[in-house]
């Protein structure tokens, strides 16, 4: 049985296939569109799931699709009548969207697709849910689900066992963490649905000495429970996130590019402090009243990884599983999988262990690329390559790696990453500087083998997703200066063999030049940019930064070497 999922239309447009209960095919539409969080139908996206699964639109049993818009509809227009006259000139503008798109998802499968069946229309948080606990390898656990805003529920607490979920209570907007935190990127300067991330990384240089005044912005009971002072905020009726009462609490807003002082890290900090407080309170009354240990993240707010590696210590829960794509992405696996086990009433089968379910290249592809190109290479055993990359990355080198199937959700994980070495202390300039063009005080990741993590990190999980921040330990921190945060944390990722054999033993090969099973990975993209999908889309990011050799399946390039019409061989190490 073939069920599609689908989640488009406002950040992160994705689609994914389950095949007789196991997700065969995943991908997010900015990859092909090459529009960094592409919010178009994901048309791309979906022919590839049905190429990979081998079979037509026609085979597909059912669609799922990640939220209710008419459910939505009636929650935008409600905010828009309850704020009139302020919201006239938003609510204009979003209306042409919701008549030609947004309100005719079935008739654009139709004409788009040519697909005729049954399409369900599952509640946002459902499907945020179902795309943790359904591919989690526990038989029943609590869920915790936070976000910007689905149809009306922006939090929520639910219960999984079997193949059933069950959300036990909500928050409704416009009361919203996520939105909050939206909120404080928008006033820093920053994106808002794209670069969160950056206001997590700041936080640690900063002080949490506006905690106070978010605590007169949130109100948060024992329960976890919340509610925002509107007065400090415009997202429920305008364009922009926040209000002149707002400034006049902070300070001016950071423009764009502009510098960053101590009162934004002193900002990022206390908000930083404020959400972890609101986490921990719920994830905690979830515990009192779901008496079980395990423990299931989705929604935007569980790719806060800092909060995400406090959860063990801050609750009782010991089991964490967050699915490689948390947040919208990963709400067309839940989608999908809601409609397969709990309309359908088929039984759970599968754990999404591995993130690998993007489109991959094979070696005679890369090979008919590369010489359609005469781009100059050298054709390695498997064996001859890890050997070689590990060496260049113990010389310090910046390695782009791309090999097998795409990773689908916001992490580079193994397939389409760029590599160095942790131990240099200037490496994350060089990264910086190479490739990444980036804010200086952003982090770069570790991977580590699994049997190693604890060695090296202070981490009580395994975490092959990279979604969660531990520390690194004390006396590893000199050993891991260029993976080590300001506040002695790394956002970490565990690997095991049995899930990317190459990217182990790589890991394991560089252990044996430095003593230190642990590399930086970073995605393979530059600033602004998706990651790479494609052999031509790895080659033009090669090409276009500083990073020294490109390693594509087991065919390695140089950039010094690649303008010669030979390698020089010595430079090369040995099998």
């Amino acid at each position: 049985m073939n069920i599609l999922g689908i989640s488009c239309f406002y950040h992160d447009s994705s689609a994914a296939l389950l095949q007789d209960g196991k997700i065969v095919a995943a991908a997010q539409e900015e990859r092909w569109t090459r529009k960094k969080h592409d919010i178009s139908f994901p048309e791309n996206a979906i022919r590839y799931c049905l190429q990979e699964a081998g079979i037509t639109i026609g085979n597909v049993d059912a669609v799922g699709f990640y939220e209710k818009p008419l459910l939505k509809f009636e929650r935008l227009l409600s905010s828009h009548i309850e704020t009139f006259p302020k919201s006239y000139k938003v609510f204009v503008q979003a209306l042409p969207s919701w008549i030609t798109e947004k309100l005719r998802i079935p008739g654009m499968l139709r004409s788009r697709l040519k697909y005729d069946g049954n399409v369900f229309f599952v509640e946002h948080h459902m499907a945020h849910a179902a795309s943790s606990f359904h591919v989690s390898p526990f038989r029943e656990a609590a869920i915790f689900t936070a976000d910007g805003v689905g149809e009306w529920t922006t939090t929520a607490l639910g219960f999984g066992k079997g193949k059933e979920v069950t959300l036990l209570k909500e928050l409704h907007f416009p009361h919203s963490l996520g939105l909050l935190y939206s909120a404080v990127t928008a006033y820093l300067g920053f994106k808002v649905n794209n670069d969160e991330y950056k206001v997590m990384g700041l936080a640690p240089y900063g002080k949490p000495t506006c905690y106070g005044v978010f605590k007169k912005i949130i109100d948060v009971k024992e329960d976890g429970s919340y509610r925002l002072d509107m007065s400090y905020f415009t997202f429920h009726y305008g364009a922009r996130m926040f209000s002149r009462k707002f400034e006049q609490a902070f300070g001016p807003a950071r423009q764009k590019e502009g510098p960053v002082d101590e009162r934004h890290k002193d900002i990022a900090a206390s908000l930083q402090k404020v959400v972890e407080e609101v986490v921990f309170a719920a994830v905690n009354h979830l515990y009192d009243i779901t008496k079980t240990k395990n423990l299931c993240l989705a929604g935007g707010v569980a790719l806060n990884s800092v909060a995400n590696g406090k959860l063990t210590k801050m609750t009782p829960f010991r089991n964490v599983y967050c699915p490689p794509a948390p947040s919208d992405p990963g709400a067309a696996v839940g989608a999908a999988t809601v409609v397969y086990h709990m309309l359908l009433g088929k039984p759970r089968t599968s754990v999404m262990d591995r993130p690998d379910l993007g489109p991959g290249f094979s070696h005679e592809k890369i090979r008919q690329f590369l010489d359609g190109r005469n781009i100059v290479y050298r054709e390695l055993s498997e064996k001859e390559l890890i050997k070689n990359v590990a060496k260049l990355l113990w010389q310090d080198n910046v390695v782009g790696w791309f090999q097998g199937r795409m990773e689908f959700g916001e992490r580079a994980l193994g397939n389409r990453s760029i590599l160095a070495s942790p131990c240099n202390p200037e490496m994350r300039d060089i990264l910086n500087l190479k490739v990444k063009h980036r804010e200086q005080f952003r982090p770069f990741a570790p991977v580590v083998t699994a049997e190693d993590s604890k060695r090296f990190f202070d981490v009580d999980i395994e975490v092959p997703f990279m979604s969660f921040v531990y520390p690194v330990r004390k006396e590893k921190r000199k050993v891991l200066p260029a993976v080590t945060h300001v506040d002695g944390s790394g956002r970490l990722q565990t690997i095991r063999r049995a899930h990317n054999q190459r990217y182990y033993d790589l890991i394991r090969e560089f252990e044996k030049l430095s003593k230190v099973p642990v590399l930086v990975n970073t995605s393979f993209n530059i600033r602004g940019e998706p990651i790479v999908m494609t052999p031509e889309h790895a080659y033009r990011c090669f090409t276009g930064t500083g990073i020294d050799c490109l390693a594509m399946d087991t065919f390695l390039i140089r950039r010094r070497d690649n303008k010669k019409d030979l390698w020089d061989s010595e430079s090369l190490a040995k099998d």
